[in-house]
């Protein structure tokens, strides 16, 4: 049963609509006002936005437990990580270990305020105030050094916030790679623009009605990202799909076919 919010006491703005809000709204979590609910339901109406959403969680799931049961690693770093609600990344590995360590990022102090509150009582877990852009400032950050030996394997999300980085890309993804050891774990999605172009497009303009840039991608440009890391079978694939097992979170068609997945070592 997901808990009750906390009650915010900085940055708490309820009069208007915040993306990382929605999203926790789309995954049935707590943390969202009535205005957000109200743009959300109106998304929900026009397309499928919150399987879309449940699809990059269930990813997200899959991939922290791979890490932890097959892989032993027990470091996360969540890079535009939106309120750690829902199935977020430390519910799902300290219910396998305590001992994991998650360190979240995010630049927005909405999401930021949520989630210290949150996470006040976690010593094993806490969120940094950062562009993911601005790879020194996340790698330096206290936290980060408090949480994550990046001499030990690691894991790296970037799930769901690649589309929001608009100034070179796989260069971002490429630092972070660079500041992993042997046996780390890079996992992304990205949403496509091979497939389904009304309903991402619909997305693109939600988001830049909330002020926000999202830059869908093809496959190829994916694939750039990826460079340098060895891919886990399936490879590149549609994230619903991706070692799905039977979890598919019983999205549409169209939902399914909006957003690629991939996992590789370093």
């Amino acid at each position: 049963m997901q808990d009750g919010p906390k009650r915010v006491t900085t940055h708490g703005d309820s009069e208007r609509p915040n993306l990382a809000r929605l999203f926790d709204y789309y995954l049935g979590g707590a943390h969202n006002f009535a205005v957000d609910r109200a743009v959300a339901e109106e998304s929900i109406a026009k397309f499928p936005v919150a399987e879309m959403a449940r699809t990059i969680r269930s990813f997200s799931r899959r991939v922290v437990r791979l890490c932890v049961e097959e892989y032993g690693i027990r470091q996360f770093l969540d890079l535009g990580s939106g309120i750690p609600t829902a199935g977020n990344v430390h519910e799902v590995a300290q219910a396998l270990d305590p001992s994991c360590n998650i360190v979240y990022v995010d630049n927005d102090p909405v999401t930021v305020a949520h989630a210290r509150t949150m996470l006040r009582d976690n010593l094993n877990a806490a969120i940094v105030q950062s562009d993911i852009g601005d790879v020194g400032a996340v790698l330096r950050h206290p936290e980060t050094r408090r949480l994550i030996d990046f001499t030990q394997p690691t894991a790296v999300l970037m799930v769901g916030v690649l589309p929001y980085v608009t100034d070179e890309p796989a260069g971002v993804v490429a630092r972070y790679r660079a500041a992993l050891c042997e046996g780390s774990i890079l996992a992304l999605t990205h949403l496509t623009k091979d497939m389904e172009p009304e309903l991402v497009g619909r997305l693109v303009e939600v988001s830049a009605e909330m002020s926000s840039e999202l830059v869908p991608r093809s496959k190829q440009d994916v694939e750039e990202f990826l460079c340098g890391l060895k891919l886990l079978e399936p490879g590149l694939v549609l994230a619903a799909h991706w070692r799905a097992d039977g979890e598919l979170p019983g999205t549409s068609a169209a939902a399914d076919a909006s957003t690629y997945g991939a996992v590789g070592m370093v």
